[in-house]
């Protein structure tokens, strides 16, 4: 499995970028050809630090695939509406393993 996570920073109005995020920026995702499954969490810290506001995992059977999505209208569509939401964001990628 080959895993986009993307850490969404705080937003100034919660209440109104969860109302976008879940009401149209998930339905646009959920359309990404090759896209196995999505989970999303709102993290609590348990040490020092700072957590994100929500974490998005996307996951993937493999790189290939996950680069496959790259150039589909709809990996387009939901990139372009992820730089309308109103928070910063981190995203990164890697293989999944286990041990």
């Amino acid at each position: 499995m080959y895993r986009l996570t993307v850490q969404y920073e705080t937003p100034t109005d919660p209440a109104a970028f969860d109302a976008e995020y879940f009401g149209k920026h998930v339905g646009l995702v959920a359309a990404i050809p090759g896209l196995k499954a999505m989970t999303f969490s709102k993290p609590t810290v348990v040490g020092p630090g700072t957590a994100p506001y929500l974490v998005a995992e996307l996951d993937y059977e493999d790189e290939a695939a996950f680069l496959t999505t790259r150039d589909t209208p709809e990996q387009a569509a939901a990139a372009a509406h992820a730089d309308t939401l109103p928070a910063g964001r981190v995203m990164f990628v890697g293989e999944l393993r286990e041990n």
